[in-house]
């Protein structure tokens, strides 16, 4: 009998998003299997909210196991997945994708136990009876609010442009925990302990135009997303003073992390990777 050569047992995996080009989740994933002794690929797949569906099937139609699924379809996500898990359900952001061989798709949200584990493990930061703002009101800010809420914060405030969806998601979640929302001018100007942002902002280069006072001496800027430079949003948080100025990567990594383990059921080290893949933050 002929053995199977690995390229024959290599399984296929990628990231879908628009845009996708900065993305580092290829170089984390080829590590993660480095580490693990698995044998997968892994690709950046750009779509269009017309073809998002047609592009999702026909990778799963040509053998693909797996997608994770970034800005702008965590949404669109959760309306082509068979099955989806309650805390992806709760969020309505799908940033997983586990692609059956029976042609199902299940859909998961690992974006919050991301969020946690580098804002508690790596951060070292507590979150319990603290005060939390979340700026932004889109998949990214969906996929974090109940992990937050667990944590029994102070207060959890969700502040959007229009703020009607930001009053969505807290309704949403009003039996987990203390969480209200507003519009970014009705913000109050008090300081908070943690200030997270979400938004699409810093992939289009633009500012927020947010209250003054929210930056007390103990404050940590983190922002969702990342780069090799700094974020305006993180630029404003050491122009108010804020003790901690962080970017998104280390939630990248543990994000990528569970969503490996839920495809492969191995889990990397983060540490070890992030070490690897970002010696130096951006300054």
């Amino acid at each position: 009998m002929q053995q199977a050569s690995v390229k024959d047992m290599t399984d296929r995996y990628g990231v879908i998003g628009n845009p996708i080009a900065h993305s580092r989740s290829p170089d984390i994933h080829r590590l993660f299997a480095e580490q693990t002794g698995e044998h997968i690929t892994y690709e950046r797949i750009l779509a269009t909210r017309q073809d998002f569906t047609q592009v999702v099937r026909q990778f799963q139609d040509d053998g693909g196991k797996g997608l994770n699924v970034t800005l702008p379809f965590k949404h669109d996500a959760c309306e082509l997945v068979d099955q989806i898990t309650e805390l992806a359900d709760h969020a309505g952001a799908v940033n997983t994708l586990l692609l059956q061989d029976d042609g199902t798709c299940i859909g998961a949200n690992t974006d919050g136990i991301g969020l946690l584990r580098d804002l508690k493990k790596s951060l070292q930061l507590p979150l319990h009876a603290r005060k939390i703002l979340v700026l932004g009101a889109g998949g990214a800010a969906r996929g974090i609010i109940e992990p937050l809420l667990g944590e029994r914060p102070d207060i959890l405030l969700i502040a959007n442009r229009t703020k009607a969806n930001a009053r969505a998601i807290a309704d949403t979640f009003q039996e987990a925990g203390p969480v209200w929302g507003c519009s970014l001018d009705e913000i109050p100007s008090r300081p908070f302990d943690l200030i997270l942002h979400a938004t699409s902002a810093g992939l289009q280069h633009r500012e927020l135009a947010l209250p003054a006072g929210l930056v007390g001496p103990h404050t940590c800027c983190y922002d969702l997303m990342y780069g090799d430079t700094p974020s305006p949003f993180m630029q404003w948080g050491r122009e108010q003073g804020a003790e901690r100025v962080v970017d998104g990567f280390g939630m990248l990594l543990e994000q990528a992390a569970e969503s490996f383990y839920l495809w492969r059921g191995k889990r990397p080290d983060t540490a070890m990777a992030c070490r690897c893949l970002r010696p130096q933050p951006p300054a």
